[in-house]
């Protein structure tokens, strides 16, 4: 495999950590949340509730 299939775009924390991932393949951008021992992951939302999509080598766009 060339690549990851997913891939870390941004992370803020130390202790409570959100990170923003890209699926390199769909484009469909997740939020993952961890904090101690429990954390959870969706995907990222636009205000009208749509999936943050970002086209293959490029910026953000909306579904």
């Amino acid at each position: 495999m060339d690549k990851d299939r997913f891939q870390k775009v941004y992370s803020q924390g130390l202790v409570n950590v959100a990170e923003i991932l890209v699926d390199t393949q769909t484009g469909v951008n997740y939020l993952y949340y961890w904090s101690g021992n429990g954390g959870g992951l969706t995907p990222l939302l636009d205000r009208d509730g749509k999936p943050v999509i970002t086209a293959v080598g490029g910026g953000p766009e909306r579904s």
